[in-house]
């Protein structure tokens, strides 16, 4: 295996700065099963790194130990210097309120209005009125290329492409420092996918927030990511500038990036399935 290239521990501006996520040899089985073997990744304020990997490789488990939805084995978790693996409760929602994440395919409430589903967390957590609310959903969706009418419909009413710029409304709602995307373009057309980078782009840079994007859509890592960590047998196996992701000198991250049907991935999967 080739070996992997340094994550990174400092900022556009500074060699001394404290990477705004650092994650260092960080651990998760499930029962036998190995799924995190060593994690070590850092991204740096204001910048967007795309993870990629093949299905089933630890991916969203890497971003749900990140904010603390899964407890890892062992291992560091800091954000902004600080060690949140292991912290108390309190300590951990108050750090889960620096972040805001879409879902896979949305993962909206489908008995609340749109309304509702932007604001959800801001209702529930800081108690805003209702009043205030609908104006807030109303602005952050306006700014997502959604009309103010939008609020009163539900999940169900909307195209897929709609459901995705509310899921990003949701994230984006309580203007958080860290941003966390799980397939953002999954189910969409190339157009449709090619707009929700663009609003992605634009929400990060508005935001001045920090990014990380699980994502099997190459077309979009090249539109929204300056980095890109591969993650392949529980570690990161490649990280670098996504100028640079074309010629790794890895073959497992040349294949997995330009779709090759032949190579070591699919090597390994052969000799899986006759193992199994």
């Amino acid at each position: 295996m080739a070996k992997k290239t340094d994550t990174g521990s400092t900022d556009k501006g500074s060699k001394t700065a404290v990477p705004k996520i650092e994650m260092r040899d960080v651990v998760k089985s499930f029962g036998s099963k190995r799924v995190l073997k060593g994690i070590d990744l850092a991204v740096n304020a204001e910048e967007s790194l795309a993870l990629i990997g093949t299905s089933g490789c630890g991916k969203s488990i890497t971003l749900k130990c990140l904010l603390g939805l899964i407890t890892a084995d062992g291992g560091s978790i800091k954000v902004d210097g600080t060690e949140i693996l292991g912290t108390d409760r309190r300590t951990l929602e108050g750090m889960r309120r620096r972040f805001g994440m879409t879902f896979q395919f949305g993962a909206l409430f489908d008995s609340l209005p749109i309304w509702e589903n932007v604001t959800f967390r801001l209702r529930q957590q800081q108690k805003m009125n209702r009043a205030d609310a609908r104006d807030l959903a109303v602005d952050t969706i306006t700014q997502l290329g959604l009309s103010p009418q939008v609020i009163d419909q539900y999940p169900a009413e909307l195209s897929g492409g709609m459901q995705k710029r509310v899921a990003l409304a949701r994230a984006i709602a309580d203007k958080p420092e860290i941003l966390l995307f799980d397939e953002p373009t999954s189910g969409l057309d190339p157009i449709t996918g090619g707009v929700i980078d663009r609003l992605i782009i634009d929400a990060v840079k508005r935001l001045g927030a920090t990014a990380m994007t699980i994502s099997h859509d190459m077309a979009s890592v090249r539109r929204i990511a300056d980095k890109v960590a591969m993650i392949h047998n529980g570690v990161i196996i490649w990280c670098g500038s996504v100028e640079k992701m074309d010629d790794t000198g890895v073959p497992v991250v040349d294949q997995f990036v330009h779709g090759r049907a032949e190579g070591p991935l699919t090597t390994a999967a052969k000799e899986e399935a006759r193992r199994g």
